[in-house]
Protein backbone atom coordinates (compact mmCIF):
# COMPACT_ATOMS: atom_id res chain seq x y z
CA UNK A 1 0.00 0.00 0.00
CA UNK A 2 1.06 3.58 -0.57
CA UNK A 3 2.23 5.34 2.60
CA UNK A 4 3.00 9.02 2.11
CA UNK A 5 4.34 11.79 4.29
CA UNK A 6 0.95 13.31 5.03
CA UNK A 7 -0.44 10.02 6.34
CA UNK A 8 2.52 9.53 8.67
CA UNK A 9 2.35 13.13 9.87
CA UNK A 10 -1.34 12.62 10.74
CA UNK A 11 -0.62 9.37 12.60
CA UNK A 12 2.18 10.87 14.66
CA UNK A 13 0.31 14.09 15.40
CA UNK A 14 -2.89 12.36 16.51
CA UNK A 15 -1.36 9.49 18.51
CA UNK A 16 1.94 10.88 19.81
CA UNK A 17 1.52 14.66 19.89
CA UNK A 18 4.74 15.21 21.85
CA UNK A 19 6.63 14.48 18.60
CA UNK A 20 4.42 16.39 16.19
CA UNK A 21 6.89 19.24 15.65
CA UNK A 22 9.83 17.03 14.63
CA UNK A 23 10.97 16.92 11.02
CA UNK A 24 9.74 13.85 9.13
CA UNK A 25 11.57 12.45 6.07
CA UNK A 26 11.11 9.21 4.16
CA UNK A 27 13.99 6.74 4.28
CA UNK A 28 14.73 5.14 0.90
CA UNK A 29 15.89 1.67 1.89
CA UNK A 30 14.83 -0.84 -0.76
CA UNK A 31 12.98 -3.18 1.61
CA UNK A 32 9.73 -4.95 0.80
CA UNK A 33 7.66 -5.06 3.99
CA UNK A 34 7.77 -1.62 5.63
CA UNK A 35 7.88 2.07 4.95
CA UNK A 36 10.32 3.90 7.20
CA UNK A 37 10.39 7.60 8.04
CA UNK A 38 12.99 9.39 10.10
CA UNK A 39 11.44 11.50 12.85
CA UNK A 40 13.79 14.20 14.09
CA UNK A 41 17.35 13.08 14.72
CA UNK A 42 16.75 10.21 17.13
CA UNK A 43 13.57 8.41 16.05
CA UNK A 44 12.17 6.36 13.18
CA UNK A 45 8.57 5.55 12.28
CA UNK A 46 8.11 2.06 10.84
CA UNK A 47 4.87 1.10 9.09
CA UNK A 48 3.93 -2.24 7.47
CA UNK A 49 2.95 -1.78 3.84
CA UNK A 50 1.97 -5.37 3.02
CA UNK A 51 -0.60 -7.58 4.72
CA UNK A 52 1.95 -10.28 5.52
CA UNK A 53 3.79 -7.89 7.87
CA UNK A 54 0.67 -6.82 9.80
CA UNK A 55 1.90 -8.17 13.18
CA UNK A 56 5.59 -7.32 13.00
CA UNK A 57 5.41 -4.09 15.00
CA UNK A 58 3.91 -5.94 17.95
CA UNK A 59 6.49 -8.72 17.59
CA UNK A 60 9.30 -6.15 17.77
CA UNK A 61 7.90 -4.90 21.07
CA UNK A 62 7.79 -8.46 22.42
CA UNK A 63 11.25 -9.65 21.46
CA UNK A 64 13.67 -6.72 21.13
CA UNK A 65 13.69 -5.86 24.87
CA UNK A 66 14.32 -9.55 25.64
CA UNK A 67 17.16 -9.97 23.15
CA UNK A 68 18.94 -6.60 22.98
CA UNK A 69 20.71 -6.77 26.38
CA UNK A 70 22.45 -10.00 25.36
CA UNK A 71 23.71 -9.04 21.90
CA UNK A 72 27.00 -7.34 20.99
CA UNK A 73 25.35 -5.04 18.42
CA UNK A 74 22.67 -2.37 18.64
CA UNK A 75 18.99 -3.12 18.01
CA UNK A 76 16.35 -0.45 17.28
CA UNK A 77 14.69 0.11 20.65
CA UNK A 78 10.87 0.15 20.31
CA UNK A 79 9.37 3.20 22.00
CA UNK A 80 5.70 3.42 21.02
CA UNK A 81 3.18 1.14 19.32
CA UNK A 82 0.74 2.98 17.08
CA UNK A 83 -2.89 2.01 16.66
CA UNK A 84 -4.99 1.15 13.62
CA UNK A 85 -7.04 4.04 12.19
CA UNK A 86 -9.67 4.49 9.50
CA UNK A 87 -6.87 5.59 7.14
CA UNK A 88 -4.25 2.99 8.03
CA UNK A 89 -5.07 -0.70 8.76
CA UNK A 90 -2.04 -1.98 10.71
CA UNK A 91 -0.32 -1.34 14.01
CA UNK A 92 2.93 0.60 13.52
CA UNK A 93 5.84 1.68 15.66
CA UNK A 94 8.18 4.46 16.69
CA UNK A 95 11.68 3.16 17.40
CA UNK A 96 15.06 4.58 18.28
CA UNK A 97 17.00 5.56 15.16
CA UNK A 98 20.24 3.63 14.66
CA UNK A 99 23.16 5.19 12.84
CA UNK A 100 24.92 3.01 10.28
CA UNK A 101 25.00 2.06 6.63
CA UNK A 102 23.94 -0.96 4.61
CA UNK A 103 27.01 -2.30 2.84
CA UNK A 104 28.35 -5.00 0.56
CA UNK A 105 30.77 -7.66 1.73
CA UNK A 106 33.67 -6.17 -0.25
CA UNK A 107 33.30 -2.83 1.57
CA UNK A 108 33.40 -4.04 5.18
CA UNK A 109 36.13 -5.10 7.59
CA UNK A 110 38.05 -8.37 7.16
CA UNK A 111 36.63 -9.84 10.39
CA UNK A 112 32.97 -9.45 9.43
CA UNK A 113 32.42 -13.21 9.19
CA UNK A 114 33.69 -13.64 12.73
CA UNK A 115 31.60 -10.70 13.93
CA UNK A 116 28.43 -12.20 12.45
CA UNK A 117 29.26 -15.51 14.11
CA UNK A 118 29.67 -13.69 17.44
CA UNK A 119 26.22 -12.13 17.07
CA UNK A 120 24.58 -15.46 16.25
CA UNK A 121 26.37 -17.29 19.05
CA UNK A 122 25.05 -14.69 21.48
CA UNK A 123 21.54 -14.88 20.02
CA UNK A 124 21.49 -18.67 20.18
CA UNK A 125 22.64 -18.56 23.80
CA UNK A 126 19.50 -16.72 24.96
CA UNK A 127 16.83 -18.91 26.53
CA UNK A 128 13.81 -19.41 24.29
CA UNK A 129 11.71 -19.82 27.45
CA UNK A 130 8.92 -21.94 26.04
CA UNK A 131 8.68 -20.21 22.66
CA UNK A 132 6.92 -22.43 20.10
CA UNK A 133 8.50 -23.62 16.88
CA UNK A 134 8.53 -20.89 14.27
CA UNK A 135 6.43 -21.43 11.16
CA UNK A 136 8.80 -19.21 9.14
CA UNK A 137 12.46 -19.69 8.20
CA UNK A 138 14.08 -22.13 10.59
CA UNK A 139 10.83 -24.06 11.03
CA UNK A 140 10.79 -27.75 11.88
CA UNK A 141 10.47 -28.99 8.28
CA UNK A 142 12.18 -27.08 5.49
CA UNK A 143 10.56 -29.43 2.95
CA UNK A 144 7.23 -27.62 3.38
CA UNK A 145 8.66 -25.23 0.76
CA UNK A 146 9.48 -28.03 -1.69
CA UNK A 147 6.85 -27.40 -4.37
CA UNK A 148 7.33 -23.64 -4.33
CA UNK A 149 11.11 -23.85 -4.48
CA UNK A 150 11.12 -26.36 -7.33
CA UNK A 151 8.66 -24.21 -9.26
CA UNK A 152 10.82 -21.13 -8.69
CA UNK A 153 13.97 -22.95 -9.83
CA UNK A 154 12.14 -24.04 -12.98
CA UNK A 155 10.95 -20.48 -13.62
CA UNK A 156 14.53 -19.24 -13.31
CA UNK A 157 15.83 -21.70 -15.89
CA UNK A 158 15.97 -25.03 -14.05
CA UNK A 159 19.63 -25.05 -13.04
CA UNK A 160 20.34 -28.63 -11.85
CA UNK A 161 22.94 -27.30 -9.42
CA UNK A 162 20.24 -25.40 -7.55
CA UNK A 163 18.00 -28.45 -7.50
CA UNK A 164 20.85 -30.56 -6.08
CA UNK A 165 21.51 -28.01 -3.31
CA UNK A 166 17.82 -28.01 -2.43
CA UNK A 167 17.61 -31.80 -2.39
CA UNK A 168 20.64 -31.94 -0.08
CA UNK A 169 18.85 -29.53 2.26
CA UNK A 170 15.52 -31.32 2.44
CA UNK A 171 17.14 -34.76 2.82
CA UNK A 172 19.45 -33.65 5.66
CA UNK A 173 18.48 -34.76 9.19
CA UNK A 174 16.35 -32.17 10.94
CA UNK A 175 17.16 -30.14 14.05
CA UNK A 176 16.63 -32.29 17.16
CA UNK A 177 18.24 -30.12 19.83
CA UNK A 178 16.74 -27.28 21.92
CA UNK A 179 15.26 -24.46 19.87
CA UNK A 180 17.35 -21.32 19.49
CA UNK A 181 16.38 -17.72 18.83
CA UNK A 182 16.37 -16.70 15.16
CA UNK A 183 16.31 -13.33 13.48
CA UNK A 184 15.04 -15.24 10.40
CA UNK A 185 15.71 -12.50 7.82
CA UNK A 186 19.43 -12.00 8.16
CA UNK A 187 20.43 -10.54 4.80
CA UNK A 188 22.37 -7.44 3.80
CA UNK A 189 19.40 -5.10 4.10
CA UNK A 190 19.14 -5.76 7.85
CA UNK A 191 22.83 -5.36 8.76
CA UNK A 192 24.18 -1.93 9.72
CA UNK A 193 27.86 -1.01 9.54
CA UNK A 194 29.79 1.89 11.05
CA UNK A 195 33.27 2.52 9.61
CA UNK A 196 33.14 -0.94 8.03
CA UNK A 197 32.34 -2.77 11.25
CA UNK A 198 29.02 -4.49 12.02
CA UNK A 199 27.27 -2.24 14.53
CA UNK A 200 23.54 -3.01 14.35
CA UNK A 201 20.89 -5.50 13.24
CA UNK A 202 17.42 -4.22 12.37
CA UNK A 203 13.99 -5.65 11.48
CA UNK A 204 13.20 -8.16 14.25
CA UNK A 205 9.54 -8.66 13.35
CA UNK A 206 10.14 -12.27 12.22
CA UNK A 207 12.23 -13.26 15.25
CA UNK A 208 11.21 -16.61 16.74
CA UNK A 209 12.55 -19.91 18.04
CA UNK A 210 13.60 -22.75 15.77
CA UNK A 211 16.42 -24.39 13.85
CA UNK A 212 19.53 -22.14 13.83
CA UNK A 213 20.04 -23.03 10.16
CA UNK A 214 17.42 -20.36 9.45
CA UNK A 215 19.98 -17.70 10.43
CA UNK A 216 23.12 -19.42 9.15
CA UNK A 217 21.80 -18.68 5.65
CA UNK A 218 23.54 -15.29 5.98
CA UNK A 219 26.76 -17.17 5.12
CA UNK A 220 25.60 -17.10 1.46
CA UNK A 221 23.20 -14.17 1.47
CA UNK A 222 25.88 -11.73 2.61
CA UNK A 223 29.33 -13.30 2.96
CA UNK A 224 31.80 -14.43 0.30
CA UNK A 225 33.89 -17.61 0.36
CA UNK A 226 36.54 -16.15 2.67
CA UNK A 227 34.03 -14.66 5.07
CA UNK A 228 31.97 -17.84 5.05
CA UNK A 229 34.96 -19.98 6.02
CA UNK A 230 35.74 -17.57 8.86
CA UNK A 231 32.08 -17.56 9.91
CA UNK A 232 31.89 -21.34 10.17
CA UNK A 233 35.22 -21.63 12.01
CA UNK A 234 33.95 -19.24 14.69
CA UNK A 235 30.64 -21.05 15.21
CA UNK A 236 30.42 -23.98 17.58
CA UNK A 237 28.33 -27.09 17.10
CA UNK A 238 27.40 -26.60 13.44
CA UNK A 239 27.34 -30.04 11.85
CA UNK A 240 27.12 -30.84 8.14
CA UNK A 241 23.36 -31.42 8.30
CA UNK A 242 22.74 -27.97 9.79
CA UNK A 243 25.03 -26.40 7.18
CA UNK A 244 23.11 -28.19 4.40
CA UNK A 245 19.77 -26.90 5.76
CA UNK A 246 21.27 -23.41 5.98
CA UNK A 247 22.14 -23.62 2.28
CA UNK A 248 18.55 -24.60 1.67
CA UNK A 249 17.19 -21.55 3.50
CA UNK A 250 19.51 -19.25 1.54
CA UNK A 251 18.36 -20.89 -1.69
CA UNK A 252 14.68 -20.75 -0.73
CA UNK A 253 14.77 -17.03 0.02
CA UNK A 254 16.69 -16.28 -3.16
CA UNK A 255 14.78 -18.28 -5.75
CA UNK A 256 11.39 -17.28 -4.35
CA UNK A 257 12.39 -13.61 -4.36
CA UNK A 258 13.61 -13.71 -7.96
CA UNK A 259 10.68 -15.81 -9.19
CA UNK A 260 8.16 -13.43 -7.61
CA UNK A 261 9.81 -10.05 -8.15
CA UNK A 262 12.48 -10.51 -10.84
CA UNK A 263 14.56 -7.34 -10.94
CA UNK A 264 11.67 -5.04 -9.99
CA UNK A 265 13.16 -4.54 -6.51
CA UNK A 266 16.86 -4.10 -7.33
CA UNK A 267 18.17 -4.38 -3.76
CA UNK A 268 16.36 -7.69 -3.22
CA UNK A 269 17.44 -9.04 -6.60
CA UNK A 270 21.06 -8.18 -5.83
CA UNK A 271 20.94 -10.05 -2.51
CA UNK A 272 19.33 -13.09 -4.16
CA UNK A 273 21.74 -13.21 -7.10
CA UNK A 274 24.73 -12.89 -4.79
CA UNK A 275 23.49 -15.83 -2.72
CA UNK A 276 22.82 -18.07 -5.72
CA UNK A 277 26.23 -17.26 -7.15
CA UNK A 278 27.89 -18.18 -3.85
CA UNK A 279 25.90 -21.40 -3.53
CA UNK A 280 26.71 -22.57 -7.05
CA UNK A 281 30.37 -21.54 -6.88
CA UNK A 282 31.09 -23.78 -3.90
CA UNK A 283 29.30 -26.85 -5.27
CA UNK A 284 31.42 -29.22 -7.43
CA UNK A 285 30.01 -29.52 -10.94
Amino acid sequence: MRIDLSLVEDLVRSQFPRWKGLALTEVRHGGTDHAIFRLGDELAVRLPRIKEAWDQAERDFEVVPRLAPHLPVALPEPLELGEVTDDYPYRWSVVRWLEGDISTIDAVGPRTGARLAEVLQALQGISTDGEPWTTYRGRRDIAVSDLGVRAAIAKLGGDPGLTAIWEDAISAPGWDRPLTWLHADLHRGNLLFTDGELSGVIDWGCAAAGDPAGDLMTAWLFLDQRGRAQFRRELSGVDDATWARARGWALELSVLALARHGDSIPSVAEIARHALGQLLAERPR
